[in-house]
């Protein structure tokens, strides 16, 4: 079993800054492509063409035969359909977390990394008029796809804000939710992230989170070597990592529950805690 450490390391000689940028880059490209009308199939091979430091398997599949383990095909029909085709083309994530969340009326939501926003714009549907869905992002080109798909999807219970998600632009005990979709892996500062969203929830609040989880065995370098920090696959943490990390920002009830493969010992993985009521 590894060493519990919710810090994933960032690849070596490379800088967190320069690990985020990176990120930053590469969503910015798929917003971009998205734009020009390239579908989710296509835009898993077109990322290839400019980032080649993707794993073979990851959430930019490197194979010309998209990996149905990630991107829209986790989506059921009738969810792609309630969306504009921009929202669904843009899903990148390993899940769906709206699946798991067990959104209610009335909620507040805080999707993490809301790329194109279509875990926003679920969201919204599910907590209906009474409820709203915050979307943060740190990239301006996917903020300006998710608002122009809200617009097109006629939401008006959602809102996207940019920042990133070690420093969430939202007060304190502002949500009664938070998901994300195969974004706390590309974080530099894991324990910043879990704190952060521990901080934003209500007491009594939950998460319901779809991440790339290793098995506990494999060490950061065997992570490393099944792929790229950008391609969701290096920084990706540990089952005892990501519990023991949930339990230092001070959640209860935490699982994580492997669903799929996506390399040899890493699975798209689940993630449920809840913040302590009192």
């Amino acid at each position: 079993m590894t060493t519990s450490n919710p810090q994933a390391p960032t690849q070596a000689g490379v800088t967190p800054d320069e690990v985020r940028e990176q990120v930053r880059n590469r969503y910015a490209q798929a917003a971009t492509a998205v734009g020009r009308g390239v579908g989710n199939a296509e835009l898993n091979v077109d990322l290839q063409v400019v980032d080649d430091c993707c794993g073979p398997t990851s959430c930019c599949s490197s194979d010309t035969t998209v990996d149905e383990a990630f991107g829209a095909a986790l989506y059921s029909s009738g969810d792609q359909e309630e969306l504009p085709a921009e929202a669904v083309a843009a899903s990148l994530g390993c899940g769906n977390p709206t699946a798991v969340a067990d959104l209610r009326a009335g909620e507040r939501v805080l999707d993490l990394g809301s790329g194109g926003g279509i875990d926003v714009l679920l969201s919204a549907r599910r907590v209906g008029e009474t409820g709203f869905a915050y979307g943060v992002d740190m990239t301006d080109e996917m903020l300006d796809l998710a608002r122009a798909n809200a617009a097109k999807a006629g939401a008006t219970n959602v809102d996207f804000l940019k920042g990133t998600i070690e420093d969430v632009p939202l007060p304190d005990a502002s949500v009664d939710v938070v998901i994300s979709n195969c974004v706390i892996n590309l974080s530099v500062d894991k324990p910043k992230v879990l704190a952060e969203m521990f901080r934003v929830l209500t007491p009594g609040g939950r998460i319901g989170i779809s991440d790339v989880v290793a098995e506990d065995h494999l060490s950061p370098a065997d992570r490393a070597e099944r792929g790229s920090y950008v391609g969701c696959i290096a920084g990706a943490l540990s089952r005892t990592e990501y519990l023991e990390g949930l339990a230092a920002a001070g959640f209860s009830d935490a699982e994580v529950e492997f669903t799929h493969e996506a390399v040899p010992g890493m699975h798209g993985a689940i993630v449920r805690a809840t913040k302590p009521a009192a």
